[in-house]
């Protein structure tokens, strides 16, 4: 089990004068916050996306782009005081096979943030500042996601060592993020001068979706496995049931992305190929996901009904069901049916939800100091 869940506790002060006794507050601040960054910003990018404009709406979306940029700002502050002060803490994350995988939220909050920049910052900041923001964080991003899906199943092999049946969700958390670069990487394409980096970076996005959509086809019936031959999951963990979601939102948006910049960036016969397959593998991927939020959505009120707490997982009700908003804004653009556009906004309305009351409730724990709480201990990791 994870430091999300872990129940809030006041996490521990060092003694003066012994390691670790600066800034204590950061001890326990494990990736998973960028969790935070990342549910604030496909909330403005989400928003951005949508095939319906409503009054007051581009303002909204700009207005949580900019909180979210905040927050990853001091995010990156604070992650970096707890590597400088709390380095033994911050091995321990690493070997710990259930907090490891929030690596892959780090890239995730930096390509979100710089994609939001470009489609609803933009109004706020200039378009220009929006593209160098979104340049700068869409490479770091996508390196630090390509580098967490190589040294994070390596760990598990390695030096995790998870017993049968104890799959979960989260681990699909560094497998998704290339797929995120995958999904976001169109933007840029379509500033690049026409010729060879146009058409590069448009099939490196495509191989990050293929890399990413294999690595999550390993490992999501591994999670089933678990579900149907152990029971549901502890109640504390089972909001990331929801992750789900997000390699198959966000593998529905990249490829109507791509679809999109794709005539521009390669030849007719391949372009059109694109064209075809936003819609051929879009359609089927989303009724999947829609049969998933379904489940997951059971099972979440089965928990709660049981008396599931509060945690940090409960971020993981907003980025994969904004990735599934971003894919059926792509599909209305695509198909030209109503029908997306409602689930669109549907599942638009449900994000706003799942924000503001997760986003609240994490408020309320920082003032109250149970947040952040320290990790359980590695045996317990199954």
């Amino acid at each position: 089990m994870t430091t999300l869940l872990t129940p809030p506790i006041p996490a521990p002060h060092a003694p003066p004068g012994v390691p670790g006794a600066r800034f204590p507050a950061v001890r326990h601040l494990g990736p998973q916050w960028y969790a935070s960054v990342m549910g604030t910003a496909i909330v403005a990018g989400a928003g951005a996306a949508l095939p319906v404009r409503v009054p007051g709406l581009d303002t909204f979306c700009a207005v949580v782009w900019l909180l979210s940029a905040v927050l990853l700002l001091v995010l990156l502050t604070a992650r970096g005081a707890h590597w400088v002060h709390h380095r033994e803490q911050a091995r321990a994350d690493l070997l710990n096979p259930g907090i490891a995988p929030f690596y892959g939220c780090l890239s995730m909050a930096l390509l979100a943030v710089g994609g939001a920049s470009m489609t609803a910052g933009a109004p706020l900041v200039g378009r220009r500042a929006a593209l160098v923001t979104d340049a700068v964080l869409y490479s770091a991003g996508a390196l630090t996601g390509l580098v967490v899906a190589v040294v994070v199943p390596y760990l598990m092999i390695v030096r995790h060592r998870p017993a049968p049946g104890t799959a979960t969700p989260v681990w699909l958390l560094p497998l998704v993020a290339p797929m995120v670069a995958a999904a976001l990487g169109p933007l840029l394409v379509a500033e690049l001068p026409a010729g060879q980096g146009r058409g590069a970076l448009l099939l490196a996005c495509y191989g990050m979706f293929g890399l990413s959509l294999l690595a999550t086809a390993l490992v999501l019936p591994l999670v089933f496995a678990r579900l149907v031959h152990t029971g549901p999951l502890p109640l504390a963990l089972t909001p990331t049931l929801f992750l789900v979601l997000g390699p198959l939102g966000q593998s529905v948006t990249a490829v109507n992305a791509l679809a999109d910049v794709a005539p521009g960036a390669v030849g007719p016969p391949y372009a059109s190929a694109f064209g075809a397959a936003a819609v051929l593998y879009g359609v089927p991927v989303t009724g999947f996901a829609l049969l998933w939020l379904a489940l997951a959505t059971a099972l979440v009120v089965r928990a709660a009904v049981d008396g599931m707490p509060f945690s940090m997982t409960w971020w993981g009700f907003t980025f994969p069901v904004g990735t599934c908003v971003t894919g059926a804004s792509g599909l209305a653009r695509h198909t030209g049916l109503d029908a997306f556009t409602w689930v669109a906004v549907a599942l638009y309305a449900l994000l706003l939800a799942a924000w503001a009351v997760t986003g609240a409730r994490t408020v309320r724990g920082l003032l109250a100091g149970t947040l952040p709480a320290p990790p359980a201990p590695v045996a317990a990791a199954g």
